[in-house]
């Protein structure tokens, strides 16, 4: 009979006590309803709030299980014989002479007996199992309940259930009651198998899915490393238990029995018939166990189920939920309800949080038919966090969940755009759009806040854009570039509007309006901003006057070609408001561009300054740019007005005949000598 080796779960690291670690470690302590948990003292007990489930196991036993891979776990109290096994496996014990001979004789016994019971019960040979029975101790019989209740998610016909629950009714009554620990082990592995049904999953890479998605998520949280990496090897050790037992259970069920493809069909293929055989089954042991299955018990096995499939979210197939081959887990975590589980919702928001979409649409099926109270609009938020688009629109269109504004906002400050748009397709009033603008804002979020100004109502904006601005410079934390961008986006659609409620803002003496944004609108954006700038443009050109009519240098500024004058004086004003971006100029960058182009358009159409106050951005820009060279336009990637810049290259050319590299040469040597002369002095 072929061997099978099959390593079990440890006595001292079982599911309850490794789940508190999860829960540590995923900081999703107290209800796992705190995004951004932070570790508390009692957190970091790497075992703490949880006792230790199952019988301990001598230390020397241990090494024992560890080295031979078996399913029994060796126990320092009670002995068993090896009556009944094969004779040629029985450890010759006539030669020993010495009490610790003794000992190593008995345990290679139970290391036997251990392989016997689990080859048998691998391969469905009852008979064999039941036989073992009477030889073991009580830890045996604890360990042999485990791999019996174990092998009901195999059961594929009326007559393996019968003999499956016979032989759980005869360890029972020949012992065995640690129904905590084998309650949580086989609720592990059914959730394991039920997500192996899956047929994008490939049971080969079970573990590496698993170990890469819990990476992922620690990742994500605050905490020690140690603990980070302690949780990730038990997770990965727990699923390489469950891949050894569904392979064992598998094996010689296909025509080339052991291979990888052989255990992976086994496990697919799997009938509405088997599901609910494989339910009765777990009904029975349930009901053998009767009171001495706690709620507790209930609660921490239906967070075993649970666990598995949060990790596989990404390898499982869309509607698995509502195919065969997750019915049995349906009727799994149905029974554990029943029973007593409370912990629904809590498991319920860590699906969402994990982007497990079916476990979500599982879990919403079962509280509906049990009336369990979920938590679905915390669910969506985290989702949204997490930007698990599928899983949000599960909580929308089945969950019902309907409180966008929360998610949107936070969005929206992350500057997480997909799930912007998103909720904003699914529809927000107007009301939730004008927040999540002006929580963009605040956190220069400029692509998100561009995208929610498309969507808010103008008239909600009139309405509301003073609060806008002073919410978002409140919250803001320092940066204020978010602020800058509604201003020149002219997100009242009206530049006087937006200069106006700039300029009112920085005059108000309100107290809400911090420090910081009274000084960036006053500065940048008031209407003192404005003369300011036209100030400092009079003061500017005075300066140009004066190097011109007074420069001393071999290169005389007033020889050059007008358009280079133009250059020297305004080349670096230009490029400023080019690099200022939306369609409105902050008032200091427009009093200086007003002033500019009173001094150039003197003579020329509208050139009265009452004319220039009402000229746009563009409009302004337009009027230096007609005064420049035709390649100082080309150099800045600027070819707006191509007609105008033809015609400035036409005008220097009659002014300097060729103006190629030399050109360029006398505008560099101009440059240095004006920019010398203002700093210096001549």
């Amino acid at each position: 009979m072929e061997e099978v080796d099959v390593t079990p779960m440890e006595e001292d690291e079982v599911l309850g006590v490794v789940r508190h670690s999860f829960e540590c470690d995923l900081g999703v302590c107290g209800g796992r309803q705190n995004v951004n948990h932070m570790h508390t003292q009692e957190c970091t007990a790497s075992t703490s709030g949880r006792e230790r489930i199952g019988s301990p196991s001598g230390s020397n036993d241990d090494a024992v299980c560890s080295r031979t891979d078996v399913c029994f776990e060796e126990s320092d109290d009670g002995a068993a014989e090896a009556n009944g096994m094969d004779p040629d496996s029985e450890p010759d014990c006539s030669q020993t002479t010495t009490e610790e001979d003794g000992v190593t004789c008995y345990r290679k016994d139970h290391v036997e007996l251990g392989r016997s019971f689990q080859m048998a019960v691998s391969v469905h040979d009852w008979a064999l199992a039941e036989s073992l029975i009477p030889l073991a101790d009580p830890q045996r019989l604890n360990d042999g309940l485990c791999i019996a209740l174990d092998s009901i998610w195999f059961l594929s016909t009326t007559q393996e259930l019968a003999a499956a629950t016979r032989l759980i009714e005869r360890l029972i009554l020949a012992g065995a009651h640690d129904f905590t620990r084998a309650a949580l082990r086989t609720s592990f592995l059914a959730s394991c198998v039920s997500a192996c049904r899956s047929r994008t999953m490939s049971l080969a890479d079970t573990v590496t899915v698993m170990a890469q998605r819990l990476r992922e998520r620690l990742q994500e949280c605050n905490g020690d490393e140690v603990l980070k990496a302690e949780a990730a090897a038990k997770v990965q050790r727990f699923t390489e238990w469950a891949l050894k037992c569904i392979g064992s259970h598998s094996r010689g069920k296909g025509p080339h029995p052991g291979s990888p493809g052989d255990i992976s069909m086994a496990i697919i293929h799997s009938s509405a018939v088997e599901s609910r055989l494989q339910l009765l089954a777990f009904k029975r042991f349930l009901e053998l166990a009767g009171s001495r299955l706690t709620k507790k018990d209930y609660t921490e096995a239906f967070d075993a189920a649970c666990f598995p499939l949060t990790l596989f979210s990404s390898a499982i197939d869309p509607g698995w939920a509502t195919g065969i081959a997750a019915s049995a887990m349906q009727g799994l975590l149905g029974l554990l309800v029943e029973g007593g589980a409370d912990n629904v919702n809590q498991c319920f928001l860590e699906a969402a949080r994990f982007g497990s979409t079916e476990l979500v649409r599982i879990l919403l099926q079962i509280a509906q038919r049990n009336a369990v109270e979920l938590d679905v609009d915390l669910a969506l938020g985290f989702a949204s966090h997490y930007c698990k688009i599928g899983t949000m629109e599960c909580l929308v269109e089945d969950g019902k969940a309907d409180s966008f504004l929360g998610p949107l906002m936070r969005a929206a400050e992350r500057g997480c755009m997909e799930v912007v748009q998103w909720f904003v397709e699914r529809g927000c009033k107007d009301m939730e759009l004008c927040l999540a603008l002006t929580a963009a804002a605040s956190s220069s979020r400029v692509e998100v806040a561009a995208f929610l100004l498309t969507h808010v109502p103008h008239h909600v904006l009139q309405t509301l854009s003073a609060e806008i601005l002073k919410a978002a410079g409140e919250r803001s934390g320092g940066s204020l570039k978010g602020i800058a961008f509604l201003l020149q986006a002219d997100f009242l659609n009206n530049p006087e509007a937006t200069y106006r409620i700039a300029d009112n803002i920085a005059k108000s003496e309100d107290e809400a309006i911090t420090t910081e944004l009274r000084t960036f609108l006053l500065e940048e954006w008031s209407e003192e901003a404005f003369l300011k700038g036209r100030l400092l443009g009079e003061a500017h050109h005075l300066n140009v006057m004066r190097a011109l009519k007074r420069g001393s240098s071999p290169l005389h500024l007033q020889e050059l070609p007008l358009q280079l004058q133009v250059t020297v004086a305004y080349l670096p004003l230009y490029k400023e408001c080019l690099a200022s971006s939306g369609v409105v100029l902050s008032q200091w960058l427009r009093g200086q561009l007003v002033e500019a182009a009173l001094r150039l358009n003197q003579g020329g159409r509208c050139s009265t300054e009452e004319n220039l106050m009402k000229f746009s951005k563009q409009e302004l820009i337009s009027v230096l740019e007609s005064r420049l060279p035709g390649f100082v336009l080309a150099s800045e990637g600027n070819y707006i007005g191509q007609a105008s810049a033809d015609k400035a290259d036409h005008s220097l050319e009659d002014d300097d005949g060729d103006h190629g590299p030399s050109v360029r040469c006398q505008l560099d040597q101009a440059l240095i000598q004006y920019y010398g002369y203002v700093l210096l002095g001549d």
